[in-house]
């Protein structure tokens, strides 16, 4: 990069230039960025140690909550960096790196949602059919297969952005490097930047977000033809806690991307909510609505204080 940048750096602006806030906004990512991690990795603990959980469905499940700490961690670090000090400079190469990994991980847990829709699907559908349907060679094949999709995406798109040459404005009216902020920066024609961020974008969330539609409009039918009230109620009830991830994540990020920019703080809303905010909700939410977690919960609770007394 040192060949093709006029400068060396950029400066994130971040979430606020005011000192006396700063400090109150620090305390509060650090609880959240902390509640996240601890979330995520007691989720993570509880999928690996429960063996009642050894099911595709929390298979899945473990996935997002490893995501969900990468996402997480690739952001919120230089942020709370950032509210602290005074310079707020990140190296161009840090912030491609960061652009990457942002379009990677984010990329992927879209594609993963995605999954996780099909998964819910042929459980509500073909119960009698599920185990050999969704099978382990298949669910780990989805997996790798999100993380390989959005990570060659991701490297292609940056792949193009290390030959832009950055001249102008080195100021990035964000908390976070995205792609789509670098290329104002440019002094070079991003017109084919632009053009191939679009159709990711298009494969990625437009894409996977039809095809999670279309699994619900499968699941609601199916559930509808149930005679009972109470299989009706069950069999939502396995799918709830995808379909308010998938609520969260998708409308901040249709919001984020959808509006027209207005230069005002109140744009960071959205994306603080997808990429901070929404790692921290999604342990709580499959927790608070799953009786299968928090009874696994409670079984790994009981164990470690037996074990202790």
């Amino acid at each position: 990069m040192g060949n093709h940048s006029i400068f060396g750096e950029f400066i994130l602006l971040g979430l606020s230039a005011d000192p006396q806030t700063q400090v109150p906004l620090f305390m509060l990512f650090l609880v959240i960025y902390l509640l996240t991690l601890m979330g995520n990795l007691v989720m993570l603990l509880v999928i690996r140690a429960d063996s009642h959980l050894h099911t595709p469905m929390y298979f899945f499940l473990g996935q997002l909550s490893f995501l969900d700490l990468c996402h997480s961690s690739v952001t919120v670090p230089k942020m709370l960096e950032n509210l602290l000090s005074e310079s707020k400079s990140i190296f161009v190469e840090s912030c491609l790196a960061q652009a990457f990994f942002l379009f990677a991980t984010g990329g992927t847990e879209a594609c993963l949602l995605a999954v996780m829709a099909y998964d819910r699907y042929v459980a509500i559908g073909s119960p009698l059919l599920y185990g050999r349907a969704m099978s382990n060679q298949l669910c780990a094949g989805l997996v790798w297969g999100s993380w390989g999709l959005a990570f060659v995406d991701a490297l292609i798109n940056i792949l193009m952005a290390v030959n832009l040459d950055f001249c102008g404005d080195q100021t990035i009216p964000h908390f976070s490097c995205e792609l789509s902020s670098l290329f104002p920066l440019s002094c070079s024609n991003t017109a084919t930047n632009f053009t191939l961020l679009l159709c990711s974008s298009v494969l990625h969330f437009f894409g996977t977000f039809i095809l999670i539609l279309f699994s619900y409009t499968r699941i609601v039918s199916t559930i509808l033809s149930i005679s009972s009230t109470l299989g009706r109620r069950k069999a939502f009830s396995t799918c709830s806690s995808h379909l308010t991830t998938v609520v969260l994540f998708y409308g901040s990020g249709f919001l984020s991307y959808l509006l027209p920019p207005s230069g005002s703080p109140l744009e960071m809303i959205f994306p603080l909510q997808y990429s901070v905010v929404t790692p921290m909700l999604n342990p709580l939410i499959y927790s608070l609505q799953n009786k299968e977690v928090k009874v696994a919960m409670g079984r790994m609770l009981r164990r470690y204080v037996h074990y202790f007394i």
